[in-house]
């Protein structure tokens, strides 16, 4: 079966790609060191698997799962991470991947689940299957989500407003909509729960 990785730092994308070469029956047909790049190469490539990091430049791996999802890609995606947060498996839940490892797993238990999800079935790690039923609704509009990202950046009112062509008082509003959503006191606080939901 072909893999295509896609993994931002160099010694974890390396040391995957030389542990799953290892494996008679996979063939590492690729790899990928950003978000656009993994969406780039599997379009080409059209892999059996992908392997996708969450938090990657350029684009997060869950907006690549879901975009592969709504191009009805072939590709099943597992995606493996070291952020354990409930956010993410319900956004990777929602654009079908078929996995969903932590990074500390064990290399058989990652073997396996590449083998799992190739054959058509789901691998999720138990301790993250647990989450779901604690199961914490996302609250942020696409909107709010997008003005606090740019908010955590740095980015003053004046020039979200402008990333967004939005006004000045309506970022201010979806700011201030955010934090009462989420019971934080200022957008800082706001943009440090929704990181740590996985909802941004």
């Amino acid at each position: 079966m072909t893999i295509v990785i896609a993994e931002d730092q160099a010694l974890v994308l390396s040391a995957l790609s030389r542990l799953l070469s290892l494996e008679t029956d996979f063939t590492i047909a690729g790899s990928a060191a950003d978000g656009q790049e993994a969406l780039q190469v599997t379009r080409s490539l059209r892999p059996d698997v992908l392997i996708l990091d969450i938090e990657m430049p350029g684009m997060l791996g869950l907006d690549v799962a879901a975009m592969l999802h709504a191009e009805r890609a072939r590709t099943r995606v597992i995606m493996l991470t070291t952020f354990a947060r409930q956010g993410y498996l319900q956004r990777a839940m929602a654009a079908n991947v078929a996995g969903f490892l932590l990074k500390d797993s064990p290399v058989d238990v990652l073997t396996a689940a590449v083998r799992k999800v190739a054959a058509g079935q789901r691998a999720i790690d138990p301790k993250l299957g647990a989450m779901l039923w604690d199961f914490k609704p996302d609250q942020l509009s696409d909107r709010e989500r997008s003005v606090i990202r740019l908010a955590e950046e740095g980015r003053s009112n004046k020039d979200i407003a402008r990333a967004l062509g939005l006004s000045p008082g309506t970022v201010r509003n979806y700011l201030s909509f955010a934090a009462s959503k989420l019971g934080a006191a200022n957008r800082q606080e706001a943009g440090r729960i929704a990181r740590e939901n996985g909802w941004l």
